[in-house]
């Protein structure tokens, strides 16, 4: 392997405290130094599903920030959001940060709850759109799910807080569990509907699901844990009359990864905008 380009690369995962859980980032605090082509190879040789990147600090709490694929840059990510303010957490100590993404900008608060620290993100302002029924239809096929499967409680959306997802909800945890795709023909799909996964859910209870995310525009199979995928799911939560505007959801990604990992999602009534949080810790 090539060398990476010259920066100081952390490396973090987002929504567990457990180094062997949750999702995995690397976190450039200070990538001044770094063009987009050395942001990218940073990107590719850790090979997670997103790394985070950070320039112009305005000494108050404020940061530029970008994130990165294997693949191609994001508008915006989650994960790499939590991970990067709890890298920051830890060299400045707790509070409230401002990160601008392309997506707008994003405000982030670290707290400390006993020995473990947890960020909390709030979205760009989101929206729901009704996803096309032959784009479902290749969706479905790409995935090898048959439309019996879905469960029609929870109907196909496309939702946005920051980027883009297609929501699926399976009817029942067997068919999440099962999950054996097509790369190449969902990847074509999701950049031609310029998706960055798509949230495949199933519910638990009233407001506990478990989610699963395909990543391939990422170049990566599955997403372990997915910030935005969460904020985009509250938004569609709430749209769709599912939860009441002032519920907690709690969301169980990666465990069929061997990775678990748990994302707290918040809806507020009057304020459109979705808040996801959870740990995080430095990995090795």
């Amino acid at each position: 392997m090539s060398p990476l380009p010259r920066a100081e690369v952390l490396r973090y995962t987002a929504f567990s405290a457990d180094p062997d859980g949750g999702n995995p980032a690397g976190v450039v605090l200070d990538a001044s130094g770094l063009d987009d082509a050395g942001m990218l190879a940073v990107a590719a040789e850790l090979n997670y599903s997103e790394s985070a990147f950070l320039t112009a600090p305005d000494g108050r709490g404020g940061h530029t920030i970008r994130y990165f694929s294997p693949r191609a840059e994001v508008p915006f990510c989650g994960h790499a959001t939590v991970a990067a303010a709890i890298a920051l957490a830890e060299r400045d100590g707790p509070g409230d940060l401002v990160f601008s993404t392309a997506a707008g900008p994003v405000p982030v608060t670290v707290t400390r709850e006993g020995g473990e620290l947890r960020a909390t993100l709030t979205s760009v302002e989101p929206r729901v759109t009704d996803a096309a029924p032959g784009d479902l239809a290749e969706a479905l096929s790409a995935l090898a799910w048959p439309a019996v499967d879905l469960d029609p409680a929870l109907p196909p959306r496309i939702a946005y807080a920051g980027a883009r997802h297609l929501v699926l909800s399976a009817a029942t945890r067997e068919r999440l569990a099962d999950l054996s795709y097509d790369f190449d023909r969902l990847d074509a799909l999701m950049q031609r509907l310029d998706l960055t996964t798509v949230q495949l859910v199933w519910r638990e209870s009233e407001t506990v699901f478990h989610v699963r995310d395909p990543f391939p525009v990422g170049g990566v199979v599955e997403d372990p844990a997915t910030g935005a995928a969460a904020a985009a799911f509250g938004a569609y939560a709430r749209e769709l009359g599912l939860v009441p505007d002032d519920a907690v959801l709690t969301l169980h990604q990666g465990a069929d990864m061997g990775r678990p990992g748990t994302l707290t999602v918040g809806l507020r009534p009057g304020d459109p905008r979705v808040r996801v949080s959870g740990t995080g810790t430095r990995i090795g």
